[in-house]
């Protein structure tokens, strides 16, 4: 009897204690899948791997312009006396910037006035007279005798006819008056004449004088001057080098295979030399031929206001190819990567959303936060980052 007793009871141990252990196990193992999942959340921020196109695109350089830029040349010749400020100023449309001496054009312009003035006068004294032989005629009015005696007879004696034959009734008076009137109004027409050309003259001396000014087309920044206060300049000689500087753009020559990947108004990637500032640029312009020597097209880009940087700076553009295939490649954020041995790692969350460590190979930076991974991930996986991830993924990558 106590042998049964003690045989059931090994029996029931038996089945107990697997049990117990799996129960035990199933605990355990359900403790840690939780604790690792805590730890996930904990240790960083989820972040599911995405894509980005990879390829397609040729970076070119080129410099950064402003939106417009003019080259102020002298237009007479003469001595500069005054420049209205050193490169990098400022100044407002109309504004006078280099001025050359105009004493002698002044002078001009002095006796240039006398002489319409003259002419004006002139121009006066024959309406006058006009207008006292329309109104007054000669030839009806006769002059009264002059002289005294025997010279006052004589006079009246030619002058009249009157004791000639035929004398005071044989010429035609009407033809008379009319060769008076047309005498006078060749006189009137003679003075506006003078008065017309008095003008002109002056006209054409303010015109040198407005030459001897460079004025400012619009609102801008003096970029070079070429002269110095006492220069002596010639006609087409350069001064200065005036600029509209508020907007910028990016000129650069395009090889004409990639014309067709660029349309105006279109937006590319682009990178400014000063800080690696990327921004996107818009086509603005698109030279209508191609040069003949190196088969490329002029190209700007609009950049927008406010970017870092001035003129003359280098920059580049990433030209779409349409003859160039693409990929899409994993991109991730730069936090992820733990950079301790010779290859970089991230920690992958698996199906469990235990983390795994896994070693990736890493191509160019996109941005100053994203970075593209060769190979060692696949876009969709989720991996875990140092710091939260925000702000929008750019589309595609500068890869040389």
């Amino acid at each position: 009897m106590n042998m049964k007793v003690a045989f059931g009871m090994s029996i029931t141990s038996r089945i107990k204690f697997p049990l117990t252990l799996s129960l035990t196990l199933l605990v355990g193992w359900s403790a840690v899948t939780l604790a690792n999942s805590q730890s996930a959340q904990q240790a960083g921020n989820i972040y599911t791997v995405s894509v980005a196109p990879h390829g397609g695109y040729i970076i070119l350089g080129g410099s950064v312009i402003p939106l417009k830029e003019v080259t102020l040349a002298a237009q007479t010749a003469g001595r500069v006396v005054n420049i209205a400020g050193e490169e990098g100023a400022e100044f407002t449309a109309g504004t006078v910037l280099v001025k050359i001496n105009d004493d002698n054009l002044l002078a001009k312009k002095s006796a240039a006035e006398a002489q319409l003035s003259a002419s004006q006068n002139a121009m006066q004294n024959a309406q006058v007279q006009y207008n006292r032989e329309l109104w007054n005629p000669r030839v009806y009015n006769p002059r009264p005798m002059a002289g005294m005696g025997m010279p006052s007879m004589f006079d009246g004696f030619f002058d009249n006819n009157e004791f000639m034959p035929g004398g005071g009734s044989g010429g035609n008076k009407s033809i008379e008056r009319h060769a008076d009137l047309v005498t006078q109004g060749t006189q009137v027409a003679s003075a506006r004449s003078g008065v017309t050309e008095a003008e002109s003259g002056l006209r054409a001396i303010n015109a040198k004088l407005r030459d001897t000014k460079a004025i400012a087309p619009f609102d801008g920044v003096i970029m070079r001057k070429m002269v110095e206060i006492g220069d002596t300049v010639q006609p087409g000689q350069p001064l200065i080098i005036f600029s509209y500087s508020k907007f910028l753009r990016i000129q650069t020559e395009v090889p004409a295979r990639l014309m067709p990947g660029l349309k105006k108004g279109m937006v590319v990637p682009a990178r400014l030399d000063v800080g690696n500032t990327q921004v996107n640029a818009r086509v603005a312009q698109i030279s209508p031929i191609a040069d003949a020597r190196q088969h490329t097209v002029t190209v700007k880009f609009d950049l927008p206001e406010g970017v870092p940087g001035g003129p003359g700076m280098y920059a580049e553009v990433m030209i779409p190819d349409v003859s160039s295939p693409t990929q899409a490649l994993p991109v991730i954020p730069k936090s992820a990567i733990n950079k301790r041995g010779s290859l970089p790692s991230v920690k992958v969350l698996d199906e469990n959303n235990v983390p795994r460590m896994r070693l990736i190979r890493t191509g160019k930076a996109i941005d100053d936060k994203n970075i593209i991974v060769l190979s060692g991930l696949k876009p969709g996986e989720r991996i875990l980052t140092g710091a939260p991830v925000s702000g929008e993924k750019p589309s595609v990558s500068w890869d040389d």
